[in-house]
């Protein structure tokens, strides 16, 4: 009964509108990363704090402006640089990692500062921090997940193969953009709750009363 609404829901998400899409995935994945990232946080140091649902919303712009990126990068991979051979899925591998991973990591970083609120001074300064970390774990990840998805994946499925995979990614991309923030949180946290006891015979002042 519902076979026939499936197929034509599938071709219309997975066709006619694959560019919304992978547009709408991207924001709601990078989002739902965040979530994780934040229940994570908040059953740490920072149990105190309450969920920061703008920076959900945040993450959710980013990834969503990231969509159209992913959308044509992979078309134009397919278009120059096409099959399944081990040369072109090397090929297409290495393209990935030296031009995609760079600029998106830079875009992540930059984004989110913007929307935050940073000066683009500040946010430069983060992404020069920030960057290499990212950069690096991306080496670890995206090659074997890429290997997949290029010889085995349908063209029209790739970004939402690659928004899938990244839920856990994006956990990290907000581990990392988010952790400086989250250690000073945790700090003021832990003053808050030290009780600092002073001796009867000081003074706030800091001069030692004279003995009765």
């Amino acid at each position: 009964m519902f076979a026939p609404w499936i197929r034509t829901l599938s071709k219309n998400l997975f066709g006619r509108y694959l560019l919304v899409t992978n547009v709408v995935s991207g924001g709601i994945l990078l989002a739902t990363g965040d979530v994780i990232q934040q229940t994570i946080e908040l059953a740490g140091p920072n149990n105190g704090q309450k969920r920061d649902w703008s920076r959900t919303g945040r993450m959710c712009i980013i990834g969503t402006l990231m969509g159209p990126f992913n959308h044509f990068w992979y078309k134009v991979l397919d278009f120059y640089l096409p099959g399944t051979t081990f040369k072109t899925i090397t090929r297409k591998i290495l393209c990935d990692q030296v031009v995609a991973a760079p600029f998106f990591a830079s875009f992540f970083l930059i984004g989110m500062g913007s929307l935050e609120g940073e000066s683009i001074e500040t946010s430069i300064a983060d992404l020069k921090k920030k960057f290499w970390a990212i950069y690096l774990a991306d080496w670890t990840v995206w090659p074997p997940a890429q290997a997949i998805n290029f010889y085995f994946m349908p063209s029209h499925l790739r970004v939402i193969y690659v928004n899938t995979i990244t839920l856990g990614w994006d956990t990290y991309l907000s581990y990392v953009k988010h952790r400086d923030a989250n250690g000073k949180r945790a700090a003021l946290a832990s003053l808050e709750k030290e009780e600092i006891v002073i001796p009867a015979n000081v003074e706030l002042n800091g001069n030692i009363k004279k003995a009765q």
